[in-house]
């Protein structure tokens, strides 16, 4: 039985995964969990000394669902790393001390989020709390939240103190395109509760976004990067409801 076995979800991401495996050597088996990757992606894991599993993707939950059973019964504990994340020498200390404590059943971890290049510790981007040190058997995906997964826990969760490493969005066309994936699916959610588009909406829910993270989450700290993001964060919440008015307009 292993102590800690760390779990990489990985699509096409032969760019990332051996320097993401490098920063996990210290967990007592490393799993990369791919879905048919069309590049080299699981190649690359298995020279970078990890175990590679293989499933068809359905949805994030899903996903980590399936990599939770699928090393039931071979650890306690797993720590799940996006591929575009990376362990600390500090980071990894202090994992290796929480997993010897008994009465949690999940340990929730900052991030340091590093957007278009730049650290980025305002407009909700720190300390971005991601629950990823779970308790096999404690710990599940709830299945209706296909996206911004949330963890269901069977026991208290803890927080730990030093950050993953995220290097997300690496310029504004991979924002772009991420964003459009999570507004897309907000407004599907939306749709799916019965909500209709208001007048109002288009105006004063990208206001109150806009103002919510650079004003309330102290976006103007980054300065110019955080004025950015605030604005682009305000154009998708104008996105999400004009897909929602299409979904209804569709409907009729």
């Amino acid at each position: 039985m292993n102590r800690l076995t760390a779990l990489i979800l990985t699509h096409d991401e032969a760019e990332n995964v051996q320097d993401c495996i490098a920063s996990v050597r210290f967990a007592d088996d490393v799993l990369v969990f791919d879905s048919y990757s069309s590049d080299n992606t699981t190649e690359l894991a298995r020279q970078a000394g990890a175990r590679v599993i293989e499933r068809p993707f359905e949805n994030y939950a899903s996903q980590r669902n399936a990599a939770l059973q699928a090393v039931e019964g071979m650890t306690e504990w797993v720590l799940f790393v996006d591929a575009d994340e990376r362990v600390t020498p500090e980071l990894a200390a202090e994992i290796g001390e929480k997993i010897y404590e008994p009465s949690y059943a999940g340990w929730r971890i900052p991030r340091h989020n590093y957007i278009f290049g730049k650290l980025t510790r305002g407009a909700g981007w720190y300390p971005d709390y991601q629950t990823r040190l779970l308790r096999i058997g404690s710990a599940r995906y709830d299945p209706a939240r296909h996206v911004h997964e949330l963890v269901i826990l069977d026991g208290p969760e803890g927080t730990l103190t030093h950050p993953f490493i995220h290097y997300n969005y690496h310029d504004a066309a991979h924002f772009a395109r991420k964003q459009q994936q999570y507004t897309a699916y907000d407004a599907r959610i939306l749709y799916e509760q019965g909500i209709h588009p208001r007048p109002q909406n288009y105006i004063l829910q990208p206001w109150r976004q806009f103002w919510w993270r650079f004003v309330t989450l102290k976006g103007y700290q980054d300065g110019l990067h955080g004025l950015r993001l605030s604005t682009l964060m305000a154009w998708y919440e104008l996105r999400k409801y004009l897909l929602l008015r299409r979904l209804w307009l569709g409907n009729q």
